[in-house]
């Protein structure tokens, strides 16, 4: 490992962004490839980068189509958080395996989501808990169920509560 000298430190700690910081070498030399700054605190605007590097980019359907997935993966993650689809009479090894596997992929959409919600937009973080509140209402409260569907003894959903 080289050491750096404080010129170099120094060049490190008055970057504007940690992609600035990753593209320098030890010597101090910077490679400038990217010129959108990595937010810190929430902004509002249509420039920023979810997902992937310079996705939506500075097009605003773009930004329509990332905040309509950021939405649609929250609602996603609470229709896994509250369905039912292993049947009581399943196997116990394959009910264990599905519930498992339901499970992962719940996980994995919740940490994409909170990818895109640590892009600081505020456009993404509130589309985020719109997505997750509507989700909640058609899959998980008693609006749209009938109160003779589920007896009192049994589980609402396969899966147990989502934890933050």
């Amino acid at each position: 490992m080289v050491p750096m000298n404080s010129t170099a430190m120094g060049d490190m700690m008055n970057s504007t962004s940690m992609g600035d910081m990753m593209n320098r070498t030890a010597t101090g030399d910077m490679k400038m490839d990217k010129t959108m700054m990595t937010h810190m605190t929430f902004f509002w605007g249509m420039s920023t980068e979810i997902f992937f590097s310079g996705w939506p980019g500075q097009s605003s359907g773009m930004y329509a189509v990332a905040l309509a997935l950021v939405f649609g993966l929250s609602m996603l993650v609470e229709w896994l958080s509250h369905t039912r689809f292993i049947k009581s009479t399943t196997n116990k090894l394959v009910a264990g395996l599905l519930q498992t596997a339901m499970y992962g992929l719940r996980v994995g959409l919740a940490y994409l989501v909170m990818l895109a919600v640590m892009s600081f937009n505020v456009g993404v973080f509130l589309v985020a808990i719109a997505g997750y509140t509507t989700g909640f209402l058609l899959f998980g409260s008693r609006v749209f169920r009938d109160s003779s569907e589920m007896l009192p003894y049994e589980k609402a959903s396969d899966l147990p509560p989502l934890n933050c």
